[in-house]
């Protein structure tokens, strides 16, 4: 049967349990989920300042400790580290092995990148404004799905790169080839991506978000194992993961986790298929191995999501420290004096106090915390003026209120997200595959 593991949910998780899962288990496929909106607007960003750079910036580090696995092993890795840059990627990697004298096949997938497409008249579809509000554009990537990444399979690659491509339909695309599933059978599809949702997230579903202590206690949260799918011919799947490793996966875990980030469970539009997952039936068959089957489908929709980033300005940000009985009187007056100082430039911040109103308001927190960590920030459309904020909180060690210490500032440019439709029609879906090879 099919053996599919999750070796990184984000871009910034752990390496080690990729490692774990490669070595202590016969996989077919271990998939890297490492690209979010941000992320890849960022890396457009330094695509344009560099044009060997604009892929995942933990690249080689990630995938260092693996190549003698895949050497050995014979399993295929599968990732959207390309970024904004997957044939870049694509070259460092061949690079990279060949510094260790290991022979690797490398398949790159582009054709994400519809920046030219983007003509600013399309909706918003988080605001229903059109797009041209927000220029300057720096990126548009389309959310392709799995007819973007199966050519690059027929070459028998070691590693496929790509650059935007829904998180699930990494995971759906090697259960397509394997066992050659039809594209037309929705239902298929929609139990594949199920699999693929479960797993995107890596260490979500083994424990690492679900942890509550005390309420819901996961073992050995240090040495969070990550997930793989054990999948049948009819898409019947087993979520478990390594012997020995932390964490736990029971219909808890997977529950909660079938539900993150998905509005509509009867209808979660991927560029593969509507998928159903109103009728799953989750069943845990033995300690850390849940079965999972009852996914279905309905045709795919004609359009593309596609994630825009543009330049929203600059951030500044300052922050103080107050202790002792006052601590909190002291931190509202020094909000006061830079919120005033502030508006003299036009400038306007958000005001909280770490531990007292960040998250629910003085309304749910103690009335007289014994220390307060205040912090300015605001969004501004110049950096002098951003620069001004991390200034004048600053400012106040010597100006009052008494007390304050730990004061920290930094601007930052600041990239906005939204997201728009293309119509496949318009988008050209033939994806060029570049294989790069080495021999020993």
């Amino acid at each position: 049967m099919l053996k599919i593991g999750s070796g990184a949910g984000f871009s910034g998780d752990r390496i080690d349990p990729a490692v774990e899962l490669a070595r202590e288990v016969d996989l077919d496929y271990l998939v890297l989920e490492c690209l979010a909106e941000r992320t890849i607007a960022k890396a457009q960003k330094e695509k344009k300042q560099n044009s060997t750079r604009g892929y995942d910036p933990f690249l080689i580090r990630r995938i260092k400790p693996l190549l003698t696995l895949i050497d050995k092993k014979r399993f295929t890795l599968i990732s959207n580290m390309g970024a904004a840059n997957p044939s870049a990627a694509g070259t460092a990697l061949i690079e990279m092995a060949a510094s260790f004298n290991i022979s690797l096949k490398v398949a790159v997938v582009t054709g994400d990148d519809v920046l030219q497409l983007v003509s600013g008249e399309e909706l918003v579809l988080e605001t229903n404004e059109k797009l041209q509000h927000y220029t300057p554009f720096i990126s548009a990537n389309a959310y392709l799905g799995i007819d973007s990444m199966l050519p690059a399979f027929e070459f028998d690659p070691d590693i496929i790169i790509t650059g935007r491509v829904a998180d699930p339909s990494l995971f759906l695309a090697p259960m397509v080839y394997h066992y050659g599933w039809d594209q037309r059978n929705c239902d298929l599809l929609g139990q594949g991506t199920l699999i693929g949702h479960l797993l995107e997230c890596a260490g979500q579903i083994t424990g690492g978000y679900f942890a509550d202590p005390g309420i819901k206690d996961v073992p050995n949260l240090a040495e969070l194992g990550f997930p793989f799918a054990i999948i049948e011919e009819d898409g019947t799947a087993i979520i478990t993961k390594p012997e020995n490793s932390g964490g736990i996966i029971n219909e808890h875990t997977v529950k909660e986790q079938l539900l993150y980030e998905v509005h509509d469970p009867s209808s979660y539009i991927t560029p593969d298929v509507t998928a159903d997952f109103s009728k799953v039936e989750i069943k845990e068959i033995a300690e850390n191995k849940v079965q999972i089957k009852g996914g279905a489908g309905k045709q795919k929709s004609a359009n593309y999501k596609v994630s825009i980033g543009y330049f929203a300005g600059h951030t500044g940000e300052g922050e103080i420290s107050y202790a002792g009985a006052s601590a909190y009187e002291r931190a509202q007056l020094a909000g006061e004096i830079v919120k005033k100082r502030l508006a003299a430039h036009q400038v306007y911040p958000q005001i909280e106090m770490a531990g007292v109103d960040t998250l629910h308001g003085v309304a749910l927190t103690v009335s007289h915390p014994y220390e307060v960590r205040l912090r300015v920030a605001a969004r501004c459309d110049t950096k002098e003026q951003a620069d001004l904020v991390g200034e004048e909180v600053e400012a106040l060690y010597t100006n009052g209120p008494f007390g304050g210490g730990g004061a920290r500032k930094f601007t930052h440019e600041c990239v906005g997200i939204l997201s728009t439709l293309l119509s496949r029609k318009d988008v050209d879906t033939r994806v060029q595959v570049e294989v790069h090879s080495i021999e020993k």
